[in-house]
């Protein structure tokens, strides 16, 4: 039989001996790290730890495990979670008519690359009906037309949250989804969704901004992943990247390093919040790579 292993996470203020007194707590209840990161912010005072580990006594019930390990979590004021390791996710996918941070996640998981359940895509277009059909993924169109009332707004992301309570989403991944959610949603979905956008945030606003950005000659092209908040594109950043341009490439090779860039990006964070990596510090993320 399998030993069943977990992750746990915590962050509590910053003290002497919270290692020792985590691994000591593993060890007695007849469990092996497999492995450990941890940080200590000196700045915020605050500690920050994730362990995988093994269940190995079988005489220490999952019941058990957790109940104790409240007890430590109480004594050192610890925010923390303890998750089944095997357990796959379930994303719900949003996306409007840009296409490729959806296909690249897709591919990701029908090749095992993602360790995920995705038991739906939401998009207010129908562009990528057929995509969704093809990996056998019910698609939901939830059209929202420009300029429509709030109570239009207000009625669809009630479907949506519809559909995040029927199929008990973990996170919710905005691929390219060109519509602002409510402060009401964003709030439900608080360190559970995350967005892509390119790097040239807030300096090439609006639409088309590669050619913004051919047009100013920039050097330098790159995207982020970040948590989505109700303050627009101001959630805590989980990764980055970059790639170098130059003047001899146009608008569209730009635009086009620019959707690499974006769906590498994009897949990193998914994955690293899948595994229980990253773990919000404030405004900011501490990721255990």
């Amino acid at each position: 039989m399998n030993q069943p292993e977990y992750i746990l996470t915590l962050s509590c203020p910053d003290q002497r001996g919270i290692v020792h007194r985590v691994s000591g707590f593993l060890a007695e209840h007849g469990c092996n790290i497999i492995d450990s990161a941890q940080f200590g912010d000196q700045d915020e005072k605050r500690f920050f730890m994730r362990v995988h580990f093994a269940r190995e006594d079988a005489a220490v019930s999952d019941e058990r495990l957790r109940a104790d390990f409240a007890q430590l979590g109480d004594a050192l004021r610890m925010d923390w979670e303890l998750r089944d390791a095997h357990y796959k996710p379930r994303v719900l996918l949003m996306v409007s008519k840009i296409g490729h941070c959806l296909n690249d996640l897709l591919f990701r998981y029908k090749s095992g690359l993602l360790p995920v359940e995705i038991p739906a895509i939401v998009s207010n277009h129908m562009d990528f009906y057929q995509l969704a059909a093809s990996y056998n993924i019910p698609f939901h169109h939830l059209p929202l037309a420009a300029g429509a009332p709030d109570s239009a707004k207000l009625a669809q992301e009630a479907r949506i949250a519809e559909l995040l309570d029927t199929h008990q989403i973990d996170l919710v991944v905005l691929a390219r989804y060109m519509q602002i959610l409510s402060p009401e949603l964003c709030a439900r979905l608080k360190g559970k969704a995350i967005n892509i956008h390119h790097s040239f945030l807030p300096s090439f606003k609006g639409a088309k901004p590669y050619a913004q950005a051919h047009q100013r000659g920039v050097k330098l092209i790159g995207a982020t992943a970040h948590f989505v908040t109700g303050d627009l594109d101001e959630g805590p950043i989980i990764e980055q990247d970059v790639e170098r341009v130059d003047h001899a490439m146009d608008a569209d090779t730009l635009s086009a390093i620019g959707r690499d860039v974006e769906c590498v990006v994009l897949a990193r964070a998914v994955k690293w919040f899948v595994e229980h990596r990253i773990l919000q510090n404030g405004h900011r993320t501490v990721i255990f790579k």
